[in-house]
């Protein structure tokens, strides 16, 4: 795979955006270029048409008559895809109105019933990860140790985990990576080494960043419990999504207690809400299919997210080094990008950038009203300011943009971008 990318062939290029909702104007028809994708991707259209469709229906799906058979069905297939989409061949799958709902009941189920004295997690984590591990090293009385940020990387180095890890451990919770700078981490070394010290130590993962932009292997990176959200992954809002490995999922939990002991679904899940991940991946294996003859659903969904991929960090040069005759983001005066190397095989599509003549909020709003939607990172956010003061920053605006979008669009980024420094 190119370290630096490989665009879409344009016909590509179109089919691909005519299949999600809003890419080249917003709900009220205004043009604009949608850079948060971060916050909240763009919709596929067959996974909201899915998910609204079976919403319409009374049905209780468990119930013996045909239409429940069917919703049942749904069901199944969509926890098959699920299990496509991570790779996982045990364990079991439960959903929470929030992937940050799923986070907090993962570590509670480890904290409460693995016995040791501290836990380690890393000081960019998400807040649903971050204070989990707080919340609950407090209530069992541990140590929580955290790893720190590289400034230079925008991740955290691997040594700077693993050397907190030793044998009286319970858990580590580590993100795939950062939803502020975009670095990846390197997980399944974090993994091997962690484990070398600790062959029993318990380990819990943020997928939800990095979900929608690379590959998740469970075969690879043997965790004990991973998350995602439909919605950051090119669905809609309502569900968050979580795998569990059969020793974590046999843990007490709340649960139906007629219901198996690793069952970790309370109630009726939405059946509409796995008819949606069916649809994502029915997507990503059309595209893979574009480039592979399998006929295996993994193997083809394998070969859609490597060429979204490599979409991805085609966009990122271009953002960064410019595209067509405009130049890039590194080439700005005026203009800090954060976090910056050349590796792109360690960066998801983030880039943080700071303006000497504007404030982060200032530029946003700026940005706005010329049709681009780019998110505010500060430091006085319950979202943002640990992490921000782990790199020394006050802010940084925050660019997200999905493989959907073109090289014509970096282009008219980095044009509205150089109108800002007149300002």
């Amino acid at each position: 795979m190119s370290s630096r990318g490989e665009f879409f062939s344009e016909p590509l290029m179109e089919e691909i955006k005519g299949r999600f909702h809003h890419v080249d104007a917003d709900a009220d028809g205004q043009r604009r270029l949608f850079f948060d994708n971060a916050g909240g991707s763009f919709r596929l259209k067959a996974a909201v048409d899915s998910l609204s469709a079976l919403d319409t229906v009374p049905d209780n799906p468990e119930r013996i008559h045909g239409r429940a058979l069917r919703l049942q069905e749904v069901m199944a297939r969509g926890e098959s895809d699920i299990q496509t989409i991570l790779n996982a061949r045990d364990g079991s799958i439960f959903t929470a109105l929030t992937a940050s709902e799923t986070m907090f009941d993962m570590v509670r189920a480890i904290m409460e019933n693995v016995p040791g004295g501290n836990a380690v997690t890393t000081i960019l984590e998400h807040p649903s990860s971050f204070d989990s591990m707080k919340m609950y090293c407090e209530r069992t009385e541990r140590e929580l140790r955290v790893a720190p940020s590289n400034p230079e990387t925008g991740g955290v180095d691997v040594n700077d985990i693993v050397k907190l890890v030793d044998g009286d451990t319970v858990l580590l919770s580590v993100m795939y990576a950062s939803n502020i700078s975009g670095a990846k981490f390197d997980l399944a070394d974090i993994v091997e080494k962690a484990r070398a010290k600790n062959p029993d130590l318990y380990i819990v993962v943020d997928a939800v960043q990095h979900a929608p932009h690379g590959v998740i292997d469970l075969q690879k990176t043997p965790v004990d419990g991973i998350n995602f959200a439909p919605y950051k992954f090119f669905g809609c809002r309502g569900s968050g999504i979580a795998w569990l490995s059969p020793r974590v999922a046999k843990f007490p939990h709340h649960r139906l207690l007629a219901k198996p002991q690793d069952a970790w679904q309370l109630g009726t899940p939405t059946p509409g809400q796995f008819a949606m991940v069916t649809k994502i991946v029915d997507y990503i294996a059309w595209l893979g299919a574009r480039f592979n003859d399998s006929e295996d659903r993994r193997a083809l969904f394998l070969e859609g997210m490597h060429r979204i991929e490599l979409q991805e960090r085609a966009l990122l040069l271009a953002l960064l080094e410019g595209q067509g005759a405009q130049r890039g983001l590194r080439h700005m005066p005026g203009v800090e990008v954060y976090w910056d190397h050349d590796d792109f095989t360690r960066r998801d599509l983030i880039v943080g950038i700071g303006f000497s003549n504007l404030e982060a909020t200032e530029a946003v709003r700026e940005y706005e009203r010329r049709g681009v939607i780019v998110y505010e990172r500060v430091e006085t956010s319950v979202y943002s300011g640990r992490m921000l003061k782990s790199f020394g920053l006050k802010s940084a605006v925050r660019l997200s943009p999905l493989h959907c979008h073109s090289r014509a669009d970096i282009e008219r980024f980095l044009v509205i971008t150089e109108e800002l420094l007149t300002l």
